[in-house]
Formats: C-alpha cells, structure tokens, sequence
C-alpha cells in the first residue's frame, strides 16, 4: 500500500489549515467533499467560528482532540510551522495540496515519522483511489 492510499484509509479526522468559509475557494470544496465522505473535518482559520457546521480552531495546538492529517491549504513558504505544529500535536500524516510543496516541511514531518505529501489535492486522490 503506498502512503496516500494508507493515509486515505486508515485516516479518520482531518484538519484543515486555511479552510475557507467561502464555498467558492477550492478548501471549502475539499473540505465538504471529504466531509460527504465521512471523514471528521476541523476547520483550522484564524477568524472564523463555524465553518461547514464544524467549530473552527484558531491554530492546530488549540485543537482538542486526535488529528489524523494536517492538510494545509496554505503558500509553500508557510508550510513549516504548519509542519512543526503537526508534529507537535501527533499528527499521523501532512498532505500539502495540489501547488504547495517545501523541502523543510518535508523535512520536519518525515523526521518525526509522519507520513507525508505535497503537491497532490486529497479529494482528487480520493476519488480516484476510493471512487469517490
């Protein structure tokens, strides 16, 4: 089983930094479309509250619960604390979407044993790995 089919499969909770709360922006898509898929989504956003009827969490650390992916919708260059913060909270695995990529994120996640990816959109692999 190669990493994305791993992530996607034994992946439950993921959360989602630079979750828009516009349904226009290609995160709120994704985000909806793993939602409809059952995966748990926690919005990651610096000034919303609910975002696709999730609460919305200001930083990864403020999150309360188990992350399974990071998933960060965020430029290249602002990846790294994304993956420092990842680590931090035992995250299991960081997917940089379709566009991003950072050695030193890299860097990081896979230092600390997180399975990672960059430069690939979770909901394209999801569909068509799982048939979505």
């Amino acid at each position: 089983m190669d990493t994305i089919d791993k992530i996607l499969q034994e992946s439950h909770t993921i959360a989602v930094v630079g979750l828009s709360p516009k349904p226009d922006r290609a995160s709120h898509q994704v985000a909806q479309y793993l939602q409809n898929h059952g995966y748990r989504i926690i919005p990651i956003h610096p000034q919303a509250d609910v975002i696709l009827g999730e609460k919305v969490y200001g930083r990864l650390e403020d999150v309360p619960e188990p992350v399974d992916v990071v998933d960060v919708f965020r430029r290249s260059e602002d990846t790294p604390p994304f993956a420092e913060a990842a680590v931090r909270i035992g995250a299991k695995a960081l997917w940089l979407q379709l566009g991003i990529e950072n050695e030193l994120a890299e860097a990081i996640a896979t230092a600390a044993g997180l399975d990672y990816v960059e430069n690939r959109c979770i909901k394209i692999e999801h569909q068509k790995r799982m048939g979505g």
